[in-house]
């Protein structure tokens, strides 16, 4: 299984804001931490705003905030709402055209892996993540103490 770049962005934008705490992001500021492109970037942000993990403020004094507190958000739930395919072969899907379907258990061995691996991240939160590392993290998002 191969976890989407939307993914690992999505992960990134949250794990910046939730370094950064009270203070406000902009998309800007996190695209050049992470030496990503800035419109996808901002793909990911508005993707974030709609279900619900962050608020972006508009204006001078605006920016974007979590929405919720580290320890709310979800690793599983995340996963889901921003990977759209989590297809593992093609007899998961509606256009499977595998011959051997009728007689194979590779599906139902696969469900239960990636049921398992969903279990597995609805175990942590963003606030996991963070843990001890969070000095850290600061220190290599160039954030600085007191943010």
């Amino acid at each position: 299984m191969h976890l989407t770049r939307f993914t690992d962005y999505s992960l990134r934008v949250l794990i910046f804001l939730a370094v950064k705490g009270e203070e406000r992001s902009t998309i800007q500021e996190i695209a050049e931490r992470f030496e990503v492109s800035h419109n996808h970037l901002m793909k990911v942000v508005q993707e974030l705003g709609h279900k619900g993990y962050i608020t972006a403020i508009r204006g001078k004094n605006g920016g974007l905030l979590l929405r919720k507190a580290p320890e709310e958000i979800s690793l599983g739930a995340l996963i889901r709402d921003t990977e759209h395919d989590l297809l593992l072969v093609e007899c998961f899907g509606d256009q499977n055209e595998c011959l051997i379907t009728p007689a194979c258990r590779l599906k139902p061995i696969l469900a239960e892996a990636l049921q398992a691996f969903l279990a597995v991240l609805d175990q942590y939160t963003l606030a996991d993540m963070l843990g001890p590392q969070r000095p850290q993290l600061a220190q290599l998002l160039r954030i600085e103490p007191g943010c």
